[in-house]
């Protein structure tokens, strides 16, 4: 054995450990961003459900209820917007990312009555008439 190789898969070992390293907290970086991701539009989605079944009845309520839900999703609700039946709602979470810093993750949600095209009725003594239709 040379005396110039001596010592040197020690060094090969240790940078192969800190590449598996550097690759292993990258999959967790992206991984924590995804969960961050869907939780602030989740909760937006579950916020703009919540508002939208009380913006016709109480509209300052359902923001009230809609800033409950965000806050027991643990995310902010930034605005909240009723118009008419439809309720728009914005969520945000700050995440803070190692050698990034902190940033903040947007959710958007938008809810209210589906309009509902008008049925024609078909009399049930027609030979075609399929009540599964």
């Amino acid at each position: 054995m040379n005396s110039k190789e001596r010592g040197s898969s020690t060094l090969w070992g240790v940078s192969l450990m800190g590449l598996l390293m550097a690759v292993a907290t990258a999959f967790a970086t992206v991984g924590s961003v995804r969960v961050a991701r869907h939780r602030v539009n989740n909760a937006a989605d579950l916020s703009a459900l919540a508002a939208a079944k009380l913006a016709l009845i109480d509209p300052q309520g359902a923001c009230d209820k809609a800033t409950a839900l965000a806050t027991q999703n643990g995310v902010h609700l930034t605005q909240c917007k009723i118009t008419h039946e439809i309720a728009d709602i914005w969520t945000s979470l700050p995440i803070s990312l190692p050698a990034v810093g902190t940033r903040t993750l947007v959710g958007r949600a938008r809810a209210g009555p589906a309009e509902a095209a008008p049925v024609e009725a078909i009399p049930a003594d027609e030979p075609d008439y399929d009540p599964g239709r």
